[in-house]
């Protein structure tokens, strides 16, 4: 599904590769984000490992070399799979300290195939089996691997597999405590829970609109899509980004590029790789967006990210047209931005949501008055309309702040 981006996208992407700050360093065009508050500097978009396991050692150097001189600086490895951690291993030497390497704790290899686990020993042999195969003897960000409910949760909480975790970064083999999870419920525990740093969450325009806690891949968990943003996601966002807890994307693409079919995609209709990155990075929690690449044409494709234009980034058509219609629900993405009497409309609209669903509280009320403006300050000129994709009435809903919070 992706091949039809890749010819289209090559030649701006030799570009980028060319494209070097003077005496050497990263590409020039590739833009950086903070990952949460561990001091890290992370390129927009980043490496997922999948690929690696279908490649060799020669063609996996050559994907990394790319990958590096174009200035991507991030890389997600889960795979537990020895050809895949092996073949990374060797298209890092010599280039190790410029790679930040967000690796997986309790993912094992048994009896070939890939395992989760939280049993303590199984789980130092697997990182251990890590840093081996990748020349190294310290990760960046070790990622607790794969939580999905609230008692997988739970059974983390002073356990002996946390412990080793806590254990891991006293030694410095591990710098940053992450979590992965699919689930914005567990997502949010784990921001609020003190020690996770960074999360690596499933993010796209489709798994926005999934109810609660669901998982993408329950069983009808797809089919009762909701209009907007669910509130459990929007807390999460909005906690992580005003606690500075980093956000790794996984799924960007929809999970195996379904997005960008309209056959495929759950939504109904097409995005293409640059909208759906697009969406994600215009939440300011997110620090990465982590792509699935197998080969490297597919990396040349998702290049052309730093050489996009506004107009190729711009996800707003496209979602006049998703299925579910969002029916004039807001869902924060910040297009309507800059007002022109400065408002912060997408926060003004997440708070006035946020106490039409549950009552206005001292809380509520305190957020809003620390916004430098409100809804009173809008002019009604009616150039933020123009620009949002979900048809949401703005004035009225700057009316409807100044109502509900009286100014």
């Amino acid at each position: 599904m992706r091949k039809i981006y890749i010819l289209f996208s090559a030649v701006l992407c030799l570009m980028a590769v060319g494209c070097r700050q003077q005496g050497g360093g990263k590409a020039t065009d590739m833009k950086y984000r903070p990952l949460g508050d561990t001091g890290l500097e992370v390129s927009e978009i980043s490496i997922g490992c999948g690929g690696f396991e279908k490649l060799d050692s020669a063609a996996s150097l050559e994907l990394m070399t790319m990958a590096l001189d174009s200035g991507m600086n991030y890389i997600d490895i889960y795979d537990c799979t020895p050809k895949t951690r092996s073949n990374i291993g060797y298209a890092l030497q010599g280039r190790r300290k410029e790679m930040i390497i967000q690796g997986h704790i309790g993912t094992i290899y048994k009896d070939g195939q890939h395992v989760r686990t939280r049993d303590v020993e199984e789980a130092k042999a697997g990182f251990e089996d890590l840093l081996e195969r990748l020349h190294t003897d310290y990760i960046e960000v070790g990622m607790i691997h794969i939580t999905d409910s609230h008692e997988e949760w739970e059974a983390i909480q002073d356990s002996p597999f946390l412990d080793y975790v806590f254990q891991l970064k006293k030694e410095g083999k591990i710098k940053h405590i992450g979590l992965s999870s699919h689930n914005a419920e567990v997502a949010l525990r784990a921001a609020k829970s003190g020690w996770v740093e960074v999360i690596m969450f499933s993010l796209n325009p489709a798994f926005d609109r999934l109810r609660g806690g669901a998982v993408p891949w329950e069983k009808g968990a797809m089919d009762n899509l909701q209009a907007g943003i669910d509130p459990v996601r929007v807390e999460f966002y909005d906690y992580c980004a005003t606690h500075k807890i980093g956000v790794t994307v996984m799924k960007t693409f929809g999970g195996g590029g379904r997005l960008l079919d309209a056959k495929t995609s759950q939504l109904g209709v097409a995005y293409t790789p640059e909208q759906c990155i697009a969406y994600c990075l215009a939440n300011p929690c997110i620090s990465t967006c982590i792509l699935g690449i197998d080969n490297l044409d597919e990396l040349k494709a998702d290049l052309h990210w730093m050489h996009a234009t506004e107009a190729e980034k711009d996800y707003t058509q496209v979602g006049q047209h998703e299925k579910p219609s969002l029916g004039g629900d807001c869902t924060y993405c910040n297009h309507c931005s800059p007002c022109t009497a400065g408002i912060p409309i997408a926060k003004v609209n997440e708070l006035l949501d946020k106490a039409e669903r549950d009552g206005l509280t001292p809380e509520l009320q305190e957020q809003y008055n620390a916004l430098g403006k409100h809804g009173s300050d809008c002019t009604h000129c009616g150039a933020c309309l123009s620009r949002c994709p979900f048809g949401v009435d703005i004035p009225s809903r700057m009316d409807a702040a100044r109502t509900m919070f009286g100014h």
